[in-house]
């Protein structure tokens, strides 16, 4: 199969097709990948660490380079770091996160998750800062927010509160977790990211952690989800489409040729796509012909629950600990990586059908596991969902020959036997133990 160049020139829609098809993988290949979000603050007075304080977010890569680390620099600005498959990022509000390497297993996703962790809390007592994986600020305002050194946020910065109220708060005050898993076939990926989708709402309130906006409960569990709902309709959120019978490769492009751009990026710098569509780049309405680099950058600036790529993104947790992160690898693993489990989960989002899962999905952020649609409760289709999960992590073990990879399920098998996620414990501690305030020591553990 032929990798297109990124800086080929994209004169006909197949280009962009093929782009998404390079992707399809022999299962022997396929892998986990997990990104994961934190908030980092000062622990003399709790602020958010900005790009250039002391400490400040500059200060933590500068150490981390002494491990290894190669230094990824914009205009001057040292913005994130490479190793071994590895990134370290900055989002727009300096949400420190971890794309990790691709591995073949969880348990090797979990001791690269692990260490990550490690490193952050030594230098955190090193260089005076905590980290704290919450999907949401639960301290700071949004005016209080930093911003970091990147062009590409200027521009997002500057077109999100046309699209949506909630726009600013998603890029400086959310966090959150996502796996990456691989596909076989186009109509593999197609049951995928079918049963990813229908099961976005179980994984949003199973991780639920953001009950908690400027110090005060805000009235949902995963807030986080109520913000994206809230920051731009024509790249967030449950994407129904994706359920038509025609769906594939082609009906992902149709998709994105139709949301606005957000910039064009030449010769290292960014210049105002000016609210264009990629469909309208394609028929040459601007100066700049479209490159498949362009496409690239396209395809990353859309953020629905789930995103196709060459692999596909599950985009709906709540940002968590590093065994809550491992739960997910695992949860998704088991679902997606055996041939029975997928099948009997694509069977299960038939039953349910798009209206119920659609409904589901519009609950969550307040509601939790006790949404509701019609006669369906949201626990009954977490409990059916994270034992379709263990059994495909018990088959996958047996053909594989290694340990078994359901111990990383635990959190979950805790969590839908209770019904209490992590929001619903830090509420309990918040009307009891903490005397109804914040207890920020609390929150940090």
């Amino acid at each position: 199969m032929n990798i297109t160049e990124t800086s080929a020139e994209v004169t006909d829609k197949s280009q962009l097709t093929d782009w998404f098809r390079e992707g399809i993988k022999p299962e022997l290949e396929w892998g986990i990948g997990t990104e994961h979000e934190q908030f980092l603050y000062n622990r003399k007075d709790f602020s958010r660490l900005t790009y250039d304080s002391r400490p400040g977010i500059q200060g933590v890569l500068t150490q981390m380079q002494k491990d290894g680390w190669a230094s990824m620099v914009e205009e001057g600005n040292l913005i994130g770091l490479a190793k071994d498959g590895a990134t370290i990022t900055l989002e727009p509000g300096g949400q420190f996160e971890l794309s990790g390497a691709k591995h073949r297993t969880v348990h090797q996703t979990y001791e690269e998750t692990r260490q990550h962790f490690n490193t952050l809390e030594i230098l955190g007592k090193e260089l005076g800062f905590y980290n704290l994986p919450m999907g949401f600020d639960p301290f700071w305002s949004r005016e209080k927010m930093p911003w970091m050194p990147k062009e590409r946020y200027r521009f997002m910065k500057a077109w999100m509160p046309g699209k949506g109220d909630m726009g600013l708060d998603m890029m400086s005050r959310t966090s959150s977790i996502q796996v990456n898993v691989d596909f076989g076939s186009e109509t593999d990926m197609v049951q995928k990211m079918q049963v990813a989708q229908a099961f976005q709402p179980a994984v949003m309130a199973m991780f639920a952690n953001s009950p908690f906006t400027e110090g005060r409960p805000n009235g949902y569990l995963t807030y986080r989800s109520l913000v994206w709902d809230h920051t731009d309709a024509d790249r967030c959120g449950f994407l129904p489409f994706i359920f038509d019978k025609s769906f594939g490769f082609e009906g992902w492009t149709n998709y994105l040729l139709d949301v606005p751009m957000y910039f064009i990026h030449r010769q290292g710098h960014y210049h105002s796509a000016d609210g264009m569509t990629f469909r309208e780049f394609l028929r040459g309405q601007h100066t700049f012909k479209p490159m498949m680099a362009d496409w690239e950058v396209h395809v990353s600036t859309v953020f629905p629950d789930i995103r196709l790529k060459k692999f596909i993104e599950l985009r709906g947790a709540d940002a968590g600990s590093a065994d809550m992160i491992a739960a997910l690898a695992a949860f998704w693993t088991g679902l997606l990586y055996h041939v029975d489990s997928l099948q009997a989960a694509h069977d299960l989002a038939q039953q349910l059908g798009m209206e119920t899962l659609s409904g589901l999905r519009a609950e969550v952020p307040k509601m939790g596991l006790k949404a509701q649609c019609k006669s369906v409760i949201l626990l009954d289709v977490a409990r059916e969902l994270v034992q379709l999960s263990s059994l495909g992590l018990a088959h996958r073990a047996e053909q594989m020959g290694m340990a078994s990879e359901q111990k990383y399920l635990q959190p979950l098998e805790e969590i839908v036997s209770s019904g209490q996620t992590r929001a619903d414990r830090l509420l309990e501690l918040y009307h009891g133990r903490w005397g109804g305030k914040m207890s920020r020591e609390g929150l940090i553990g």
